[in-house]
């Protein structure tokens, strides 16, 4: 075990308990807001509040914050809301994903794309490394994850540019990381890029891989070292609940139970139960989700009850330590 770094302070990776590993809280993304997408933007204090409370009452303690400047990160509110509800919140920094880039950087004068293309991979990965070391945006939270992320089947130049620029400085850090896959695409042609870059894989997380619930591919994807984030329950337009569940148990039968971790990738405002929408709320996995799977893990003959303690406790304690 080792040290995980939250925005109140480096803490016993022992003392994360129940974590969730992905998921937003309070996040205004410029795209989505520049184009009147008012689901995709949680903007009230108040209601995600309230779902951090239910999380709390579900017995959850650890939450991974994955926003990013380009998705509209406001730390200092994020810090305000795990203090009044005694959430341990894991903040990132990096980057999203390339279509997310067309927007003003907040109290800038260019886009996140002209100043990805303007800065050199060094200055990209200096401010990085900053925010993990000294703060974010000029505040004294600090980040313990670092995050980069590709589009639907492509890999485009300025994504190439920011994934050097994020194993960079996960090598000067020490910190976790963590990869967006669009649709849980591009994941084994990014497994590529980051061995080819000397990324020790035991540190990389890809995140929304069942969103393409393919055995052979997690297979693989698990052969490389790296993580592998389940994050889009409740997402039926996708596929069948079902199908997620035999991919987790399909990956513990190889034995890969020790590298499997859960989310709610809970990012929009019909998700929420809070927000006037009636959706099933950030506590669903825990009282919903929960409860199902050890159903199945049993008709499977597997122990559910230990397959839940590594993911939801002992795996985020070994991935977000510091190395």
């Amino acid at each position: 075990m080792g040290q995980v770094r939250t925005l109140h302070g480096d803490i016993d990776s022992r003392q994360l308990g129940v974590t969730y590993s992905h998921d937003h809280i309070y996040c205004i993304p410029p795209y989505w807001r520049d184009r009147r997408q008012d689901d995709l933007l949680l903007d009230d204090v108040e209601a995600s509040g309230r779902e951090l409370a239910d999380f709390v009452a579900a017995g959850g303690r650890t939450f991974y914050d994955a926003t990013c400047p380009d998705y509209g990160r406001d730390v200092s509110v994020v810090a305000g809301l795990a203090q009044r509800h005694q959430v341990q919140v894991i903040a990132t920094a990096g980057f999203n994903k390339g279509f997310l880039w067309q927007s003003q950087r907040p109290g800038h004068q260019e886009t996140f794309a002209d100043w990805i293309s303007r800065c050199s991979i060094d200055e990209l990965s200096e401010e990085i490394v900053q925010e993990v070391r000294q703060g974010i945006e000029g505040t004294g939270y600090r980040a313990g994850v670092v995050k980069c992320g590709t589009g639907y089947n492509t890999i485009s130049p300025l994504e190439r540019k920011t994934m050097e620029a994020i194993v960079r400085a996960q090598q000067q850090t020490g910190a976790p990381m963590h990869s967006h896959t669009e649709m849980g695409t591009m994941s084994l042609e990014q497994a590529a890029i980051f061995k080819s870059l000397g990324l020790d894989m035991s540190r990389l997380c890809f995140a929304h891989l069942d969103r393409n619930p393919d055995p052979w591919l997690h297979h693989q994807v698990a052969n490389t070292g790296a993580w592998i984030l389940f994050d889009g329950m409740t997402r039926i337009k996708y596929h069948p609940e079902h199908l997620r569940t035999e991919a987790i148990l399909a990956l513990c039968r190889k034995g890969y139970a020790d590298k499997i971790i859960i989310g709610n990738d809970f990012a929009r405002k019909s998700m929420s139960a809070h927000y006037g929408l009636g959706g099933l709320g950030l506590k669903f996995i825990l009282t919903d989700w929960r409860p199902r799977f050890l159903d199945e893990a049993r008709a499977a003959g597997m122990d559910g009850e230990t397959l839940l303690q590594k993911f939801f406790i002992d795996n985020p304690a070994r991935y977000f330590s510091f190395a």
